[in-house]
């Protein structure tokens, strides 16, 4: 059968009614990067697809069509530890959401695909007041690198001279790390001390902690063109005076 696919690996990152009975279904797939299918009944009572269909769950899909939108044919689901506590499923609903609206459609990227899968894992073992930010922010420079923003946390880009404990710094999403604190640099009074600790992949520590995030909330925010993000808002719900969010 013509533009046929078999035991694709994936995963589901959004999905919403479609016409009468259907589910319209973004997933992301190891080969075909994120992509859309029809699962046609699927929003039906006597459905099984309905359940199986869930973001978190891995599975194998098969699928027909040439067009960009698919048409689900069958799918297997796989093993794997679920994602339960709120502030893993409210983590894993950002990382979907970034997917979901932010990847290109049909841009396979399998380094981002592994490091989808590590992160799932690392929020389904997450203890109920386990440390998530470390774990986001891993998945964010994955994300920033599958799509040509990854950056050095050690080594200003506009001098390519290695960061110094002491002084400040400042960052571009187009450019990174940049010694320049100019108005025009979008973050700046970066601590040399935190990016350093960054660079050795060491997110302890409040400065780090803070850096990173600070870092990334751009980065993000450039990357959304200043839409919002739904799964912000689900982080301040849940926890209204912690103000932790993504």
């Amino acid at each position: 059968m013509k533009g046929a696919v078999q035991q694709e690996p994936a995963y589901v990152v959004h999905r919403r009614p479609w016409r009468e009975t259907a589910l319209l279904v973004d997933l992301f797939t190891l080969n075909h990067g994120r992509m859309s299918v029809v699962a046609r009944g699927a929003n039906s009572a006597r459905s099984p697809l309905k359940a199986q269909l869930q973001p978190f769950q891995p599975l194998l899909v098969d699928w027909t069509g040439k067009s960009d939108l698919k048409t689900l044919v069958q799918l297997e689901v796989r093993n794997a530890s679920a994602v339960r506590h709120p502030r893993a499923l409210y983590s894993g609903f950002y990382i979907n959401e970034l997917v979901q609206r932010v990847l290109p459609v049909s841009d396979p990227s399998p380094a981002l695909f592994a490091s989808y899968i590590e992160t799932l894992k690392a929020l389904a073992n997450l203890p109920s007041q386990g440390d998530v930010e470390p774990v986001l922010r891993r998945f964010e420079r994955a994300f920033a690198s599958a799509l040509g923003y990854d950056f050095a946390w050690d080594e200003t880009t506009d001098t390519r001279v290695p960061v110094e404990a002491g002084c400040v710094y400042g960052y571009d999403p187009v450019q990174g790390i940049v010694s320049s604190s100019s108005p025009d640099v979008p973050l700046r009074h970066l601590p040399g001390e935190a990016l350093l600790a960054l660079g050795e992949g060491n997110y302890s520590g409040d400065a780090p902690r803070k850096t990173a995030k600070r870092v990334m909330r751009v980065l993000v925010d450039y990357l959304m063109q200043g839409k919002p993000l739904h799964s912000r808002t689900l982080f301040s719900h849940s926890n209204p005076l912690s103000g932790r969010t993504p």
